[in-house]
């Protein structure tokens, strides 16, 4: 212990430079940790927050888009709440629209239908909560931060139904990177089908949704008994946010990132201490000569990196947080939270220990004599 202190206050030069790499390492770990929270929220927050267990989708359908390519038969609802185990099951329809306030501020909008008095009915934080006028939504205060308020009239385009913001909800409600707006159940399947206000539309129309949101146990058995039974596909929450747009594709990019990432930082620390170590044989050479351990020299050798790691990893951290902190507002999707972050920070360590262990392992093999140069 005494060595590897010493060694790291004496050689100031050549460990800045080594705890610099690892830090800009750390930042970068930070931030990719940032953006991956950030695009999870902004793909699936509102799915995250609905009270639902499960959704039963059309059967067969595509599991990567079925939120979009799903419709089934209004009556499967009642065939869902009828199942064992199933607390809460509700109608649920969801689409995609442009849309524009009287204050010309333009926004995407993804429409959740709902039955007003059901479970599925969102808590808002300001305005009211949707009621019994078909036109009124309730939107993410995300949406809010556009510059739409409560009150303000939204037109659909382009068949131009109008619809006013009755409440906001707290917090961010997003899905595929649009915000939500809720609305009630009838009313959606009007505007899915295009028609424009006063115009007539099939009487099918109101016998379809998107999927049945399930509220109860997410049992694979008692899914599958539900699926028999009203002949869905049934996802979990879960599983569904693989339905979301663009979900699957930039959650699995990012992980194979953050992969590659602690691949890299327990090469390079593995190598700057492969590096150090035959920098430091003569040192250990002498070491072992006046009767040091090879147990001594390893502990040595390990606290030397663990110092160093904590040290660069934590100043690294903290300026991540610093640009994190900055970048959060912008429009940048980028969520900076405890969890994912301490999760990171800790594999960082590990990693660049064991990268630093594989390295150190040299030294019992050095041998005092070859080392200083002597002959037998």
């Amino acid at each position: 212990m005494f060595l590897a202190i010493r060694e790291l206050l004496f050689a100031k030069g050549r460990f800045v430079l080594m705890g610099s790499v690892v830090a800009l390492i750390s930042i970068l770990m930070v931030l990719l940790s940032g953006l991956s929270v950030g695009l999870v929220n902004d793909g699936v927050s509102g799915l995250q927050k609905m009270p639902v267990t499960s959704f039963a989708f059309q059967e067969d359908v595509s599991k990567d888009s079925a939120f979009s390519r799903s419709v089934i038969d209004k009556d499967v609802v009642e065939t869902w709440a009828a199942q064992p185990g199933v607390d809460e099951a509700a109608p649920f329809g969801n689409a995609l629209v442009n849309a524009e306030s009287e204050k010309g501020v333009e926004i995407d909008l993804a429409l959740f239908g709902i039955e007003t008095d059901s479970y599925l009915a969102p808590e808002v934080e300001s305005g009211s909560v949707l009621g019994d006028d078909p036109n009124e939504i309730v939107i993410s205060a995300t949406a809010a931060e556009e510059g739409i308020e409560v009150g303000d009239v939204i037109k659909v385009e382009p068949m131009g139904a109008e619809l006013t913001v009755a409440g906001v909800m707290p917090d961010q409600h997003t899905f595929g990177h649009v915000d939500i707006a809720y609305l009630p159940l009838r009313t959606w399947q009007e505007i899915r089908t295009g028609a424009a206000p006063g115009e007539e539309v099939p009487a099918r129309v109101y016998d379809e949704i998107t999927a049945v949101a399930v509220q109860g146990s997410d049992d694979a058995d008692a899914l599958k008994a539900g699926d028999a039974a009203a002949g869905t596909t049934s996802m979990t929450l879960d599983d569904s946010f693989g339905a979301s747009p663009g979900y699957t594709a930039e959650t699995s990019t990012l992980q194979l990132i953050q992969v590659f990432l602690y691949a890299i930082s327990a090469l390079v620390v593995g190598a700057f201490f492969t590096v150090l170590t035959i920098q430091r044989k003569q040192e250990v050479a002498v070491m072992r000569a006046m009767g040091a351990s090879t147990a001594y020299l390893l502990r040595d050798s390990l606290l030397q990196s663990l110092l160093l790691l904590l040290g660069s990893v934590a100043v690294g951290v903290g300026l991540g947080l610093a640009a994190g902190a900055a970048i959060s507002g912008t429009a940048m999707p980028f969520a900076l939270e405890a969890g994912p972050i301490a999760v990171a920070t800790t594999l960082l360590i590990v990693l660049g220990v064991l990268g630093a262990a594989v390295a150190v392992v040299r030294i019992t093999r050095v041998d005092p004599l070859t080392a200083l140069g002597g002959n037998r």
